[in-house]
């Protein structure tokens, strides 16, 4: 038997089974995390944080926001001791195709449907299959399978809630003409490239030019960030732009550790930094250490080179900003 099908018949055997026990909330649906995922996004609908406003809708009282449903069965990483997430069948999965060349993933898209609004002191509890295994495809990544997981989300009484299907492609990236030599050097890894589409691929030819700029409605003037067709305050689709001056302060921000991506130093300051005009973009913090970012720190953006061919807006906190911190 060849290679090949003993891939095939090693990856049958996944097709259809879950990848491990059912994930369970590790907390109750809760009003204050609903509030701060309101916070962050601004989102501004009451019914989700205004008690009064919810009793007189028709939800009859407060809800979380649908797309908050992942958050609910996150366990989060454990950071004492070295612990992390339990293996699982996915994980082995994932393993066994790096094994056989396929070494990179990309997810692709995410599908989301809900059966009910959930609502505070909801237990949620997901149940994850591996639904599809694709055979092998060329893509403009690399030749790869397309992996498809279902994910099913029930209440404390076992009624479904929602259900989202997931799909990463799992691929061999393809290798520069150059590199077909086996002497040839490996390419060095690069960061992900961006998305770009016709509703963003202006602002990313302002980063370019060394431009940070931001969306402005040209009906009412609301700034928006990221880049989309229609204002979210009036609805008109004529837009037109403004230069940032680049100042602004931490907002939020993470400290990354796992995975390690290639392309990527870790530990990995990634922050979101409200500007100087108001609108709010994620970024990373550099000229740091990363556990000197916080709250409030005042930054500069700095257009950076990150490879030859993808600037990036990062930022700087402020001289001095980083010791005032500590």
């Amino acid at each position: 038997m060849s290679n090949s099908e003993e891939l095939e018949r090693a990856l049958a055997r996944y097709v259809g089974a879950e990848i491990g026990p059912p994930a369970v909330g590790p907390d109750l649906v809760n009003a204050p995390m609903v509030r701060h995922w309101c916070e962050i996004l601004g989102d501004a609908n009451p019914v989700y944080t205004d008690p009064d406003v919810a009793a007189r809708s028709v939800h009859g009282g407060l809800v979380a926001p649908p797309t908050m449903l992942q958050v609910w069965t996150m366990a989060g990483v454990a950071l004492a001791g070295g612990g992390g997430p339990a293996a699982d069948l996915q994980q082995e999965l994932h393993a066994l195709l790096s094994e056989h060349g396929y070494t990179s993933v990309v997810a692709t898209n995410c599908e989301q449907v809900y059966d009910r609004y959930l609502r505070p002191d909801d237990r949620v509890t997901a149940t994850t299959v591996i639904e599809a295994i694709s055979p092998e495809k060329t893509t403009g990544l690399g030749t790869g399978r397309f992996i498809d997981t279902r994910t099913t989300y029930r209440d404390a009484k076992g009624e479904r809630v929602a259900w989202m299907t997931f799909r990463v492609l799992k691929f061999k990236p393809a290798q520069p003409a150059q590199a077909a030599s086996p002497a040839a050097a490996p390419a060095k890894p690069r960061r992900l490239r961006p998305l770009r589409s016709h509703d963003n691929d202006w602002w990313w030819q302002g980063v370019a030019r060394g431009d940070l700029l931001i969306q402005r409605c040209a009906e009412c003037g609301t700034l928006r960030h990221p880049p989309r067709p229609m204002c979210g305050a009036c609805q008109s689709l004529r837009w037109d732009s403004v230069a940032a001056s680049g100042r602004g302060v931490v907002y939020s921000h993470v400290v990354m550790h796992h995975p390690p991506i290639p392309g990527y130093g870790f530990p990995l300051a990634v922050a979101l930094v409200e500007l100087e005009e108001g609108t709010r973009i994620v970024s990373n913090v550099v000229g740091c250490a990363p556990d000197a970012v916080r709250i409030g720190m005042p930054v500069q953006l700095e257009m950076q080179d990150v490879d030859e061919e993808l600037r990036l807006p990062l930022f700087r906190p402020v001289s001095g900003a980083a010791e005032e911190a500590r």
